[in-house]
This record gives structure tokens, C-alpha cells and sequence, in this order.
């Protein structure tokens, strides 16, 4: 619907679930709360609930950024009656992308410069994770990212890592350096004796392979710690 005709409407005489789109279309979508930002993903609801009521009951309280944010199967989103697959999909699809944006400047700047970098790298990825999950960043020459993989997904508070698994990628890619990484679900970044102890670990491994560890980063919920930063590298 173009602006011209919309100016013609008054949004109470729109359904329900028009309004999200009809508002994104006339005032942009930053004009748009998480809850209706949601329901135009959702596109369409059910008899018994409007695409902005469910959107609506998944927002809830922090629950877009502890909740919805942190799933990545279909199957996760199955309990939210009126949503269904194809729905579900939209929504992971439109969170993934969020994520790579995030995570873009990054790359777009041509190389991880600074640990603040390699935080604005990840944060998006890591920081509404329920689990801990360690990553590896393995970077050329002139820092420039060649791939990311994870090596790691533990419990609520710890993944075990072990130095060859770390490296094995980073050899086989011809890595001349690596970053790693891993969240804090807590959303506390402070490390704790074992990240100390890893680390250690790995700064050794990285040493006797030629392939030195740039960084460790610990991402917490908005904040991070880097071992580079206070020293500890």
C-alpha cells in the first residue's frame, strides 16, 4: 500500500494485524516496537490470535533478546501456538541476518585491528547464547579474517577445549594467527581461573606451532573482557 493511499486511512480502522505493516510503511520501521517489528515477520495470525497478539506474548518482558534470540531451530518455537514452520523459519531467517550485519563492519573494515574488533565481530553472535560456545577466528597475515569456526558448545557454564582442536583448523587453513572466543551466559565477561588456565594454554601451543594467538575474548551481554587488553597476553 503506498503512502498516498495510507494517508487516506486512519490506523483504528485498519486490522489488527495491518497496523505493524501499515506503520512500518508510513513511519519506517524504527518507528515500530519489537512486538510489531515481530508481527510483520509473522505476516498473518490465527482465529484465535492476531499476528501482533503472538508477537506480543514472545516479547514479553526481555523475552525477544532471552528467548527468541537465542533459538536456531524450527523445532525451538513449536510451543507458541499460531506460529507454525514457515513462520518460525521468517523469524530465525531475519535473526540470522541481524547477527551477520552485526557482525559485518568488522569485515568491511578489511582486518580485526584491536580486540574491540573482534568484540563488535562477535557480540551479536554470542552474547544471548544459553550455552557456552568457544569459537576460533582464524586470520591471515595483515588480520584479515578467513573463516570462524566453533570448536566448542558446553553447559550453562563451561565448554571443554582442548588446544589441538583449536589449532587443527587454523592449521589446516594455513592461519597465520588466531582469536578466540567464548560467551559467558552469565553475561558477566570476568574470566574465570580455567579461561586463564586455556589461555595460558593455548598462547604455549600457538608459540610452539608458529601460529600465534592473537586474543582471548570472553563475551558477556554487552560487555567484554579481553585477556590482549588488561595485559594477560
Amino acid at each position: 500500500m503506498g503512502s498516498g493511499i495510507l494517508s487516506e486511512l486512519k490506523i483504528k480502522d485498519l486490522s489488527e494485524e495491518d497496523r505493524p505493516r501499515e506503520r512500518l510503511c508510513s513511519l519506517g520501521a524504527q518507528a515500530l516496537s519489537n512486538a510489531e517489528l515481530l508481527a510483520v515477520l509473522i505476516g498473518s495470525g490465527t482465529k484465535e490470535h492476531s499476528a501482533l497478539r503472538i508477537a506480543e506474548e514472545m516479547t514479553q518482558g526481555e523475552g525477544l533478546y532471552r528467548q527468541v534470540a537465542r533459538w536456531h531451530q524450527v523445532q525451538e518455537f513449536s510451543h507458541i501456538k499460531g506460529l507454525g514452520n514457515a513462520r518460525a523459519a521468517r523469524i530465525l531467517a531475519a535473526m540470522e541476518l541481524g547477527k551477520r550485519i552485526a557482525c559485518a563492519s568488522a569485515i568491511e573494515s578489511g582486518h580485526i585491528a584491536s580486540p574491540a574488533d573482534g568484540a563488535q565481530y562477535l557480540m551479536g553472535r554470542l552474547r544471548n547464547e544459553t550455552h557456552e560456545k568457544f569459537l576460533v577466528l582464524l586470520l591471515n597475515t595483515k588480520n584479515r579474517i578467513i573463516k570462524m569456526e566453533q570448536i566448542a558448545e558446553g553447559s550453562l557454564t563451561t565448554a571443554v577445549v582442548h588446544p589441538r582442536e583449536v589449532f587443527a583448523p587454523a592449521v589446516v587453513s594455513h592461519a597465520a594467527c588466531i582469536l578466540v572466543a567464548h560467551n559467558h551466559p552469565s553475561g558477566d565477561p570476568y574470566p574465570s581461573p580455567e579461561d586463564r588456565d586455556l589461555t595460558r594454554a593455548l598462547e604455549d601451543a600457538g608459540s610452539i606451532l608458529g601460529i600465534p594467538l592473537l586474543d582471548h575474548l570472553v563475551i558477556g551481554d554487552g560487555s567484554y573482557y579481553s585477556f590482549k587488553e588488561h595485559g594477560d597476553l
